[in-house]
């Protein structure tokens, strides 16, 4: 995992990291999902998405906050299993 989209994020979906991405590593399906998601194997660690986030949802691995921890196993799920994501991700924030 390189960067994590965060609990900042979730139900606000401000797409403007997506515009600066290089490699259009930030997905998430319209209507469906509640945050974006950084895709781990497709994301060249540029960073170029972090100062972009108005909510400052978006973190290094290594720099998110404890409080937030569980977004990254979430992040990494969403890849290879969507329904299981966002199984998780409302059990960490419900609506």
């Amino acid at each position: 995992m390189t960067y994590v989209i965060a609990e900042p994020c979730v139900d606000v979906i401000d797409q403007s990291c997506v515009s600066v991405c290089p490699v259009d590593c930030i997905h998430f399906e319209e209507g469906v999902d509640r945050k974006l998601f950084i895709d781990p194997n497709e994301c060249i660690d540029c960073g170029a998405c972090e100062p972009e986030c108005p909510v400052t949802a978006i973190f290094p691995e290594e720099s998110l906050p404890a409080e937030w921890a569980a977004y990254t196993p979430i992040e990494a799920t969403w890849f290879s299993d969507r329904a299981a994501a966002r199984v998780a991700l409302d059990a960490l924030k419900p609506r």
